[in-house]
This record gives structure tokens, C-alpha cells and sequence, in this order.
């Protein structure tokens, strides 16, 4: 074969390799050339430059900015194309749950007894009763085991009743993968963990409770007695769901919409349709959305990047929301999910946002502060990414893009 041949064919290797999505170094290259341009014409320019990426050859994107300070959409692309939305979906059962809830909603688990107490014997039954509580621990099970104490029993001759009646049997999200690592949904759980009453038993035993028992599942009867409450409040809950995006916590924030609806056993479906409402509040009813789960576990939620941008304006401009949303989110190079991203540059300390990845999805969606002191809210989510860490990449310079001077 001739050199010219060899040459031609490397030449077209190299074009051909071009065009596929290959995983860059880990660089931040700020744009220098939009200087003299004015706002927001900078801006607009550096995300244009950003979307000539060839990543962009074979994977899309949903993208839009929002001004909050003017009150106008800065930029956006594919704004309304249906996408995963991986763990941004959170953004959505989040806002969700503060609006409908409130800021002083707290989850509870309950113990409560019938029968009576005589000569330090308690004849009856315990109710365990499950509130769907995600921090439920060791020290809320001590808790618990002293109440009993404190009435100065030490025997109990009846049942241990679990009631789990507050949501449906279903342990597994709508669409949810079966070879992930699924958080089971069951409303009363110690430490993620379903054998709640086993682990009750043994902390009697331990604390020198004689147990004459069996163990069942029943409905907590009007005529029982309360003995102990232990709760988190929905701060408590939010700061681990948004941080560290734990889709067990997140699964707990959806079903309480459904309860607190009055929908016992609650189930995904009611707590979708509470979702649904506040997406038609924001004036999207008519879009198709699909809301299968609160984590954004499930292959079965689309939606858009408009819808996140839309509820972002809607929670900053709620105050009891916004107070309540914004320290949950991850700030970028400091905390949670976003501790080791944007470090370094303008977006530092600057972004915070829910991060969201699925196999072939990326998102990032959020608020930050532009260099003229302009309040932004923003989504991006790209779909169909061989390589995520270009997916991040790309959403990180589009932050450095939206804070950089």
C-alpha cells in the first residue's frame, strides 16, 4: 500500500473518530473571546460554543436558563423534548412536598398498647405503627423499648402487631431496574431495614423484657393506648434526599403526599396525581409528563427541561418553599453530590443543584448567581450519553458559562 494510501486512510480514521462521543480530559476552558459582548449576549454565546461539542453528534440535550432577576428565559434548547430525568426528579417531589405539606411536617413512627397492666405485666398487644419515617434508628428504637419501662413493665403476654397499613404492599417502584440496588418501600423500617419488629423483640430482650409474644400484622385499633411518638422533621429528611439524592428518603417524601391526602394504603399513583396538580398549577397541565416514582429510579418518568425550570421559578418564588428547598441542594466543589464538581471555578460555591444519572442519562438542574449579581434557575438533561463524565463536564461549563464575568 502507498504512504498516500496509509495517510488518506489515517486522515479518515481520525474523522470518523471525531464524530463519536470519546471521553475528553478533565479541563475547564473559560471563553475569553465574549468579553466585550453584553448580557446577555455573553452568555448566549458561550452556551452556544458549548453545544458545538461533537458528544452532541449522538446524544441530545434539554437545556433552558431562566432570568429570575428580569423575570425572561435567558436561553434554551430542546426545552420541551420528553426526557429522563434520573434523581432531578427529586427536585420535583421536594418542591411537591414543601408546597403541600409544609415547612413544620414531620415524619412519624408510633407505639401504642391495648390491654391492661397489673402486678408489672402488660396482657395485650404492641402496635408498631409505620409513618414511612426513613431516620427511624437505634436511638428512636430505645425510645421506644422505655416507654414500656416507664410504666413498669417488665412481662408481656399478648402480640407484637406491625401496622403497615399507611402505604400499599408494593416494596419495588413502578419501572424501577431489578438488578439495582432497590431501597424497599415498606412505611415501617429500622436503618432501611424491614425486619422492624424482630429488631424491637430483640431490644426487650436485651433490656430484660420477659416476652410471652407472637408476631403478626394488623390495623391499629381505636381503643389502643398511645405510649411513644418518635419523628423527623421534613428538614431532617430533605438535606439527606438532596445531598447525598437518597432515593429511599425520596420514596418516603412521595408517599407522604399520598397519606397526608388521606389516601391510606397511599400509593404511587396518588402520590403522582398530587405532583400532576401542582405541574398543571404551574401551567403545564396539558403537557404529557409521565411521574411514575419520587426518586427518579423508574425508566417510566419523562418530562422536561421547561417543567424543572418552571417549578424552580415557582419554589424561589415561594417563600416558604424556597426557604425550605434551597439548603438541601448541593453546592458545587463543597457538598454532597456535587463536592468534587466545578471546583476551581466561577460555578464554586456558586451553583447548587440536584444532580440526577441513569444509565445513558445525565441532569443537572438548580440555581445560581451570575457575575452582574442576576438570579438564575436553569435545567439540563442529557439523554443518551455513552460517557456520563462528558455529560457532567458539559453541565459544569455551562454553570462556569452562566456565573463567569
Amino acid at each position: 500500500m502507498s504512504k498516500i494510501k496509509i495517510i488518506l486512510l489515517l486522515l479518515w480514521a481520525a474523522v470518523a473518530a471525531s464524530a463519536q462521543e470519546t471521553e475528553e480530559p478533565d479541563t475547564f476552558q473559560v471563553d475569553t473571546i465574549d468579553v466585550a459582548l453584553p448580557w446577555p449576549r455573553n452568555i448566549q454565546y458561550r452556551l452556544d460554543s458549548l453545544l458545538r461539542h461533537p458528544m452532541f453528534e449522538t446524544s441530545t440535550v434539554g437545556l433552558e436558563v431562566y432570568d429570575l432577576t428580569a423575570d425572561s428565559i435567558l436561553y434554551k434548547v430542546n426545552e420541551h423534548q420528553m426526557l429522563r430525568p434520573a434523581s432531578t426528579m427529586k427536585l420535583l417531589t421536594a418542591i411537591t412536598a414543601i408546597d403541600k405539606l409544609g415547612g413544620s411536617y414531620q415524619f412519624r413512627t408510633q407505639l401504642y398498647y391495648t390491654g391492661k397492666v397489673e402486678d408489672h405485666t402488660l396482657t395485650g398487644d404492641l402496635y408498631c405503627v409505620g409513618g414511612f419515617d426513613p431516620r427511624f434508628n437505634i436511638d428512636d428504637m430505645n425510645a421506644f423499648v422505655e416507654s414500656i419501662r416507664r410504666m413498669g413493665v417488665d412481662t408481656i403476654r399478648g402480640s407484637i402487631v406491625a401496622d403497615r397499613s399507611m402505604k400499599d404492599a408494593d416494596l419495588l417502584g413502578e419501572g424501577w431496574c431489578w438488578d439495582d440496588d432497590n431501597p424497599p418501600l415498606s412505611p415501617l423500617t429500622i436503618g432501611r431495614n424491614t425486619q422492624f419488629v424482630d429488631r424491637f423483640i430483640r431490644q426487650l430482650v436485651d433490656d430484660g423484657v420477659v416476652l410471652d409474644v407472637r408476631i403478626s400484622d394488623g390495623t391499629l385499633p381505636d381503643s389502643a393506648f398511645h405510649l411513644c411518638s418518635r419523628f423527623h422533621s421534613i428538614d431532617q429528611i430533605l438535606l439527606r434526599m438532596m445531598k447525598q439524592s437518597d432515593n429511599f428518603y425520596a420514596e418516603a417524601m412521595f408517599y407522604q403526599l399520598a397519606a397526608h391526602q388521606g389516601h391510606r394504603p397511599a400509593r404511587a399513583k396518588d402520590a403522582a396525581a398530587i405532583v400532576k396538580r401542582l405541574i398543571s398549577k404551574v401551567g403545564l397541565g396539558h403537557r404529557p409528563y409521565r411521574i411514575a416514582d419520587g426518586s427518579g429510579l423508574s425508566l417510566y418518568n419523562y418530562l422536561s427541561a421547561d417543567l424543572e425550570v418552571r417549578l424552580l421559578r415557582y419554589a424561589y418564588r415561594n417563600s416558604t418553599v424556597y426557604l425550605h428547598l434551597l439548603p438541601s441542594l448541593p453546592v458545587a466543589g463543597s457538598d454532597g453530590t456535587l463536592r468534587n464538581r466545578m471546583r476551581g471555578s466561577f460555578a464554586a460555591d456558586n451553583v447548587k443543584a440536584k444532580t440526577g444519572t441513569l444509565e445513558g442519562v445525565s441532569a443537572l438542574a438548580g440555581y445560581c448567581t451570575a457575575a452582574n449579581d442576576h438570579r438564575l434557575c436553569f435545567s439540563i438533561i442529557n439523554q443518551g450519553v455513552m460517557h456520563t463524565s462528558n455529560a457532567r463536564r458539559f453541565q459544569d461549563r455551562v454553570c462556569n458559562a452562566l456565573c463567569a464575568p
